[in-house]
């Protein structure tokens, strides 16, 4: 018997979405069962296409599943990620966080593991703001939250974030030491799920 996890995430050009895939590989091997979705995109097409990496972000990205409130539901754990959008979650993510209110009023997410991740532009640029803006609405579902904190070498390798995976974009693309942090807090988050539901091993 495994654990559900939900990753659920919006993601620009692309580097949210990296992170994305590399929490959910890591949950998987930790023995997850996984669902990796993204939030409908709001933006109007005349803003995508006038940035060539958003619009090619959104075109190679079409095949993955879009989030719905069903996949909180199914899952037992839940890793949210978001861009920085001014120090806080980008309006994407958070349309999708504001529709849960049914769903919390039964206490669907209450008592379940959750985390998160993001990017900024700069390594100052709002990370940790928006970590923590995740984290009040976890605080709001009563899930119970995993932060990666400084439990592992790969979180020191990766700039120190003990708060969740944080990808500074002006360094590119996201490299193998912050895509392994990123594994490292999905298999954190799957094993504390496992603990949660009594079927932990180790």
């Amino acid at each position: 018997m495994s654990v559900k996890v939900a990753v659920i995430y919006y993601s620009a050009t692309g580097n949210v979405h990296e992170l994305a895939q590399a929490v959910a590989e890591g949950a998987e091997k930790a023995g997850a069962e996984v669902r990796l979705r993204r939030v409908p995109e709001l933006a109007p097409d005349t803003a995508i296409d006038a940035n060539p990496a958003w619009r090619a972000h959104v075109d190679a990205t079409g095949e993955i599943g879009i989030a719905t409130l069903e996949d909180l539901e199914w899952a037992d754990a839940y890793a949210l990620g978001s861009p920085t959008r001014f120090g806080n979650v980008a309006a994407q993510l958070k349309q999708f966080i504001d529709t849960t209110g049914g769903l919390w009023q039964q206490g669907v997410m209450a008592d379940k593991p959750a985390t998160a991740f993001t990017s900024a532009h700069n390594v100052h640029g709002g990370n940790e703001s928006t970590l923590l803006a995740l984290y009040n609405s976890f605080h709001h579902w009563g899930s119970v939250i995993v932060s990666p904190g400084f439990t592992d070498a790969s979180v020191y390798a990766a700039g120190g974030n003990p708060y969740g995976t944080a990808h500074p974009g002006t360094n590119g693309a996201p490299q193998e030491n912050v895509l392994q942090a990123a594994r490292y807090q999905g298999a954190r988050l799957t094993r504390i799920a496992k603990r949660l539901k009594g079927l932990a091993t180790d």
